[in-house]
């Protein structure tokens, strides 16, 4: 009885050791794959040969994957599951060949690019928690086993890498994606830019001969054009074709090798050139050991003729060997190696330690802050010519801030004679009659003259008939009316009016055919008259409203007639009230630099239409509301309305009028076609000043 509870008790202390252990080991695994690598710092330094050493330390280390590209020269490192905390992205090099170092973080990756002005061997290796990666040649044997040893270990490697699939797509910003599967993650790869292709080398690398094509790929409205494959012993070269202005970048996830090409205008790619290489001095080769600081500071300045002015605290020495370097650009890396800053006046260069610049620049501030705040006032009147004096003056003073005047200054306005008084220093009242002058100008006009012209083109065909049959027998007459039935009774010929069973005449016949058929020995009379009509109208109605405003003023005009109508109101009496029925402009122009005129148009047409059966008066309306750019002086049509109306009208004898060969002798027909087009035109002008 005793034994049980002692190993049921042993038993419960080795199961929650064992499950406190797993826990832990659990804890351990899940936060070992919940915290990501981060790079944390990557500094350089300069070995002798030109070399430039380039350590990333890392709290874990990774190996990144390395590829690079002939142009622009450029070295990769990729690593993978990897962040940054760096606080700034790109560090400038500028020693040797090395330029520049940058890094971007995408998702779990981040790249580190080494930017050179050529491409150089290099080699690799780590240090504890630290990458490092060495460029430049060291001796011609130690190089060429490095650089040889490397390839041979990727041709061993890449042996096995083939490309399973080519794939081209378009991005959401119009840029060209060449995405290339590869079977593995090893390959090696060197890409360059030749004039308008970028080109890729794929080493030992094997493709499927159905992919051994051309791609054109134009119509996706990218900067890639043509994708050429094509296999080189065991290499594999895939060429992309652009157009004139484009960058470019390739980057590689796992099994996937992507070639973006992104478009740019002219002056884009200049500035970008611009951007990336922002020293343009004199270019100098420098090559010291162990040289005074001064001394170099005193080479580079004699080298450019300028006058140098250094400070005491300018100390020690440095070694450096800089070929064909802008001066400017050696200056910064020696300044930056000594923590030294710069400041130029017209041809002088003074020197000193930053902190000591920094110090100095704040003592200034602070007494030219005191000098404003001992100088006397002083006030003046400035008379306002084109603007509203209450509108400068509170240019002049928004708020504490952004005032043009200091603490003490203030401003007046007399809106009788459009002055300002202004009350502050000498310095600041000049700055406002700068401000002032700047924008104190006339206004400049705008004239917009708009034609609306309405063209109508109407044709109308009418075809009508008369006839009658009249006749008498010995008890009756018979004729086209009751008139003229009795007359034919009575033994009188009646009128011809009076003679018609079917009288289907038009309005206004051009032409007219009348016979007398048949005058029979009984008295029967047969007459018949044919009638048609073919009429042609054109008109054109041009209204031509113009106004002249101010640059970015609202102007409107119209003409036109008010039109009453009754309505009912709520007491159910009948009250008059009147509509609009205008030829209106309404425009707001504003100049561009470029004497441009930005037009913001809205154009009324209104005319008087039908009578409603209430007695009320229709009106049919026009209208047009846009924004257009017009250069000075040129129309340009707005917009436009073409209406077609194509009419026939019948009236026939009902049965006889549908008769087949006789139906026309009963029926009259019209055919009516208009057409009708509104065109708008605008030309505004630029109205010259007249000067005084």
């Amino acid at each position: 009885m005793n034994n049980q509870p002692t190993v049921q008790a042993f038993f419960l202390r080795k199961s929650m050791k064992y499950f406190i252990q797993l826990g832990l080991l659990f804890l351990g695994v899940s936060s070992s794959f919940s915290r990501a690598a981060s790079i944390q710092d990557i500094d350089y330094k300069q070995l002798s040969g030109e070399r430039v050493e380039i350590r990333m330390k890392m709290d874990e280390l990774v190996t990144p994957k390395i590829f690079k590209t002939e142009n622009p020269a450029s070295v990769y490192l990729d690593f993978e599951g990897v962040d940054s905390q760096l606080k700034q992205k790109k560090m400038d090099v500028g020693t040797g060949n090395t330029r520049s170092v940058t890094t971007l973080t995408v998702g779990d990756r981040t790249r580190v690019t080494v930017k050179l002005l050529k491409m150089l061997p290099y080699e690799t290796r780590t240090e504890g928690n630290e990458f490092v990666l060495v460029l430049g040649k060291t001796s011609l044997t130690q190089t060429s086993s490095t650089f040889n040893d490397s390839n041979h270990s990727q041709k061993d490697k890449t042996s096995d890498v083939s490309i399973s699939k080519i794939d081209f797509r378009r991005g959401e910003k119009g840029e060209g994606r060449v995405i290339l599967e590869l079977t593995n993650s090893n390959a090696s790869i060197d890409l360059k830019q030749e004039g308008s292709k970028v080109v890729a080398d794929f080493y030992n690398t094997d493709i499927s001969p159905e992919l051994l094509r051309k791609l054109d790929v134009l119509d996706f409205g990218t900067p890639a054009r043509m994708i050429e494959t094509e296999k080189r012993g065991s290499n594999v070269r895939i060429v992309v074709n652009g157009g004139d202005f484009f960058e470019y970048l390739a980057y590689q996830a796992d099994n996937r090798f992507t070639i973006e090409l992104k478009p740019l205008t002219k002056d884009e790619l200049e500035k970008k050139k611009k951007s990336e290489f922002k020293y343009t001095g004199e270019r100098l080769n420098l090559n010291f050991q162990s040289v005074e600081v001064r001394t170099v500071l005193q080479i580079i300045a004699n080298q450019v003729h300028f006058n140098l002015v250094a400070s005491d605290t300018v100390q020690g020495t440095v070694t450096l060997r800089l070929e064909n370097v802008p001066w400017d650009q050696a200056l910064s890396i020696i300044l930056k190696s000594k923590g030294l800053a710069q400041r130029q006046n017209g041809n002088v260069l003074m020197v000193a330690p930053t902190a000591e610049i920094v110090a100095r620049e704040r003592l200034e501030l602070q007494s030219e802050a005191q000098v404003e705040q001992l100088a006397p006032l002083q006030s003046q009147y400035i008379q306002i010519n084109y603007a509203k004096a209450v509108d400068l003056a509170g240019l002049l003073k928004q708020g504490d801030k952004n005032s043009l005047l200091s603490d003490r200054g203030t401003v007046t306005v007399d809106e009788r004679t459009n002055k300002i008084l202004v009350q502050d220093t000498a310095a600041n009242i000049d700055e406002v009659l700068k401000l002032v002058e700047t924008l104190d100008v006339p206004v400049r006009q705008v004239q917009i003259e708009t034609r609306i012209v309405t063209a109508t083109d109407g044709f109308s065909k009418e075809l009508g008939v008369r006839w009658g049959l009249s006749d008498q027998n010995s008890q009756s007459g018979f004729s086209g009316s009751l008139e003229g039935a009795e007359a034919i009774a009575s033994g009188i010929t009646p009128s011809i009016d009076n003679r018609l069973n079917v009288n289907l005449p038009i309005d206004a016949a051009a032409g007219r055919i009348g016979l007398n058929l048949a005058r029979l020995t009984d008295g029967t009379l047969l007459d018949l008259e044919l009638a048609a009509l073919e009429s042609e109208n054109l008109g054109e109605v041009v209204a031509s409203p113009r106004v002249t405003t101010l640059n970015q003023q609202e102007a409107y005009i119209e003409t036109g007639q008010e039109i009453p109508f009754l309505q009912s109101t709520s007491s159910g009496a009948a009250a008059s009230s009147f509509k609009k029925a205008v030829l209106s402009l309404l425009v707001t122009p504003q100049i561009t630099p470029d004497d441009s005129i930005v037009l913001d148009l809205k154009v009324t047409q209104d005319t008087v239409g039908q009578t409603t059966t209430d007695g009320n008066v229709a009106i049919n309306t026009k209208r047009l509301n846009t924004k257009v750019l017009v250069k000075n002086g040129e129309t340009i049509v707005l917009g436009g309305i073409f209406q077609k109306r194509l009419n026939t009208d019948v009236t026939k004898v009902p049965v006889l009028g549908d008769l087949p060969g006789v139906g026309f002798l009963f029926r009259n027909k019209v055919k009516t076609e208009t057409k009708e087009e509104l065109l708008i035109f605008v030309t505004p002008k630029i109205i010259k000043q007249i000067a005084h």
